[in-house]
């Protein structure tokens, strides 16, 4: 069993995985081993959400060219996880347990 630290590696912070935020949707760099399922969990460990979806997308390296050497930079799996704006916590649960419907770190940039 992993960490959720060592699943989730970075967020990814483009235009296009920003104009997804108003919809729920989340974009980080996650291990290249990591499965769907693990993924949810650490997201919803990590930042206290309830995840609905996650699409996952291995991106290859691309050839970079310094002068006259050639060589290509890493490959990496892509996630792209829809939280569920308002999710619903059952009646026995504490204040300090319940779920939030999006993540704090993106707030201010949409």
């Amino acid at each position: 069993m992993k960490a959720p630290q060592d699943i989730i590696i970075k967020p990814i912070i483009t235009e296009q995985s920003m104009d997804g935020l108003p919809n729920g949707k989340y974009t980080f760099k996650v291990a290249k081993d990591a499965n769907k399922l693990e993924i949810k969990n650490a997201v919803e460990e990590l930042f206290n959400v309830e995840v609905t979806k996650v699409n996952t997308v291995n991106c290859r390296g691309r050839e970079k060219r310094v002068g006259r050497f050639a060589g290509t930079t890493s490959s990496y799996k892509k996630a792209i996880v829809t939280v569920n704006p308002e999710p619903a916590n059952e009646k026995g649960t504490k204040k300090a347990d319940k779920k939030k419907g999006t993540i704090e770190f993106f707030d201010g940039m949409y």
